[in-house]
């Protein structure tokens, strides 16, 4: 089954303020972390959903292995 695409524009609204998704973008796969209670209302200690996290992970105090409990829900075209 093919992904649907979201452009960084619908992104960018599900970051749990405008719309009540909390999306997250990583390495172009879309994740749907709304129900991780660390994503509560769209931020995660300095990072707000609805965003491409690719350049910032390199300073997380986690490796990419955090993003295989969440679901894919799209890729960023």
């Amino acid at each position: 089954m093919e992904l649907p695409e979201y452009s960084k524009q619908q992104l960018a609204l599900r970051n749990g303020q405008d719309k009540p998704q909390v999306w997250i973008a990583y390495k172009g796969k879309i994740y749907d972390v709304g129900s991780s209670r660390l994503w509560r209302n769209g931020k995660h200690y300095e990072h707000w959903a609805g965003q491409d996290l690719t350049a910032e992970l390199p300073d997380a105090p986690h490796t990419d292995t955090v993003f295989e409990k969440f679901e894919v829900i799209g890729v960023l075209k």
